[in-house]
């Protein structure tokens, strides 16, 4: 599977669980660590765990599984790590303290080919 479509079944599922402010970021052509980030926050730690136990579900149906998770023990930022893909699940207030996408503002928000 190629890392546009599990873009698409990442943000479908962070969607359908009510995900906050879907953001997704072309890296590939400024950074060797993939193509794609894909940032959301949920509004509180039992959300953000529902939207990473949703896009765990959703790619693991499609027989994709991630190299590893980190963070899921606090529920404040969640590294999904899907190789090509890396899935950033926040709190409201981590995002904003470690705002990836002005630190990641080089590559393309290309969001909306995404995100309906």
């Amino acid at each position: 599977m190629d890392s546009k479509e599990i873009v698409r079944i990442a943000c479908k599922a962070i969607d359908d669980k009510k995900g906050q402010e879907i953001r997704v970021i072309e890296i590939g052509k400024i950074s060797t660590i993939g193509d794609y980030f894909v940032i959301a926050n949920g509004s509180n730690p039992s959300q953000v765990a529902a939207l990473v136990e949703g896009v765990e579900e959703a790619l693991a149906k499609e027989g994709v599984s991630p190299k590893r998770i980190e963070g899921v023990g606090n529920s404040k930022w969640v590294l999904m790590d899907y190789t090509d893909v890396i899935v950033h699940i926040f709190s409201r207030e981590d995002r904003m303290f470690y705002d990836l996408e002005r630190i990641w503002r080089d590559g393309g928000d290309v969001t909306s080919e995404f995100v309906g």
